[in-house]
């Protein structure tokens, strides 16, 4: 008994040996695959995320250099305006790339007018300046609305393509629907995916947005203050 079971022993060690050798079936699928499975509608759900993803970076860095530093340019506009040196206050907007710089300059050219007309031009240059930083951000908008949309077309593309392999074959089996079932998940991710980013940008770029637009108006404020002052 004892030797039967010491030539047993041997060959189940063999046996869990070639088992744990034996090399494991890769399933998993390249991303480039998986996405040419979904068909011709994957063409324009990536033009929409290329398009979201560009938006969103330009965007972002063009807000990122119109913020600069507004204390320390409010400050220099305040001490050139205390001196009387206009002409130093104008040639500092223009030396600052900024839409604040461009809405104090466009006050100070009107000083001598009434402070209200100044008020005005300068809350014109800031409704301009503020339209420029929301430049294509309503465009993440209507992405957002219409990538999921896009998707779900996709989404009966595939139904359609399962219901006509089973009839054309008169079977119903994996070979029928897996084609129609990768097209119509496919899609449907990949809009949903796109939606949610272009949506996520649309929001955060909102809020940047709207943060800069409470600084431009603190700083007029202090600007009219300085006018008011001197």
């Amino acid at each position: 008994m004892s030797a039967f079971l010491l030539q047993v022993a041997p060959a189940a060690v063999d046996t869990a040996t070639a088992v744990a050798a034996a090399p494991v079936a890769d399933t998993s699928v390249p991303v480039i695959d998986l996405l040419m499975r979904g068909g011709w509608i994957m063409i324009p759900l990536v033009a929409l995320s290329i398009l979201s993803v560009y938006i969103i970076i330009e965007r972002y860095f063009t807000i990122r250099r119109a913020a600069g530093d507004p204390d320390t340019f409010m400050n220099g506009i305040r001490s050139l305006m205390v001196k009387g040196d206009l002409a130093g206050a104008k040639l500092l907007c223009a030396q600052t790339a900024s839409p604040l710089a461009r809405m104090v300059e466009k006050g100070l050219r009107r000083i001598g007018l009434p402070l209200k007309e100044i008020e005005t031009s300068v809350e014109n240059v800031g409704k301009i300046e503020i339209a420029r930083l929301e430049k294509n951000i309503s465009i993440l908008g209507i992405i957002a609305g219409i990538a999921p949309m896009i998707g779900f077309v996709g989404t009966i593309i595939g139904v359609i393509k399962i219901f006509y392999s089973i009839a054309a074959t008169k079977e119903f089996g994996i070979p029928q629907v897996a084609d129609g079932l990768y097209v119509k998940l496919v899609t449907s991710a990949t809009g949903l995916i796109v939606g949610i980013i272009a949506h996520v940008g649309y929001h955060w770029l909102s809020i940047l947005v709207e943060r800069m637009v409470f600084r431009m108006e603190n700083s007029a404020i202090e600007f009219m203050d300085i006018l008011q002052d001197n």
